[in-house]
């Protein structure tokens, strides 16, 4: 039998597909620290609900911790851990950028995220997941610090400032995983890159916006938003001719105009 739907339709399944399945996962990451999710929560509702988190140098606090962590090095394009990968430890992005992929049985690859610097990736083992069900590749250079489970897990109940910090984390990311299926199923191909984009250069988060972007394959947007390289590059050739976004040596740069694609109905 015929597939009933046409090629750049099954990606846009597909990716839907992934996006549930990741919201899940995290879901239930969230679900199993319910108990302290709720104490902290007391504590952080009115800071996410302003939108204002308590400043907590993540950085700093995490490299005075006794054992359990090691920083590494990776070099652009390089693997930091695939697949089916034991999963027995946590990471957080000390400088650059990292990729999460996930490949499906019959080999299709979809790009499920990219971490920046301060993101945490890998979590999935504090709530007892033994393998890596994504891959995490180097988008830049980059600096990784790597905390093994059983030294974070003491951290969390130890340090009740990390602690409240890391679970207002995983809620913000679980929001925009939300999001993120909200806008796989309702908005157009032409929205959905418009926001990724901004997204990638930090548009409407704290801080100053990284306008310039690492420079990343059509196809690697493509998986992103659910939709065919060709309908990325007539976009994105749009988007240059509107004065939106700008091609340079350094890497693609987003202009705030470009949220007038977001935005316009």
């Amino acid at each position: 039998m015929k597939s009933l739907f046409r090629p750049a339709d099954r990606s846009f399944v597909r990716n839907v597909h992934v996006a549930l399945a990741f919201y899940r996962i995290h879901s239930s990451f969230i679900g199993s620290c319910v108990p302290h999710i709720r104490k902290a929560w007391e504590v952080i509702a009115p800071v996410v609900t302003a939108k204002k988190f308590i400043k907590f140098d993540v950085k700093r606090f995490l490299s005075t911790i006794d054992g359990g962590r090691k920083i590494t090095a990776f070099s652009k394009k390089q693997a930091i851990f695939v697949q089916g990968d034991p999963s027995d430890a946590v990471f957080y992005v000390q400088k650059g950028k990292v990729r999460l992929t996930v490949v499906s049985k019959s080999g299709k690859e979809a790009t499920i995220g990219i971490m920046k610097e301060g993101d945490f990736f890998g979590e999935g083992c504090l709530a007892g997941q033994t393998l890596r069900l994504f891959s995490a590749t180097a988008m830049t250079d980059c600096s990784v610090m790597q905390i093994d489970k059983k030294y974070m897990m003491e951290v969390l109940h130890r340090e009740h400032a990390f602690s409240d910090m890391f679970v207002a984390y995983l809620l913000t990311r679980n929001i925009r995983y939300e999001e993120d299926l909200v806008d796989q199923l309702f908005n157009s191909s032409e929205k959905r890159l418009a926001r990724i984009l901004l997204l990638l250069a930090h548009f409407g988060k704290e801080g100053k916006p990284e306008t310039v972007i690492p420079k990343m394959s059509q196809e690697t947007l493509a998986d992103m938003i659910g939709t065919t390289r060709s309908r990325v590059s007539f976009f994105m050739n749009r988007f240059r001719k509107l004065g939106f976004v700008d091609y340079g040596e350094g890497g693609l740069e987003v202009h705030s105009s470009l949220l007038n694609i977001v935005l316009h109905d």
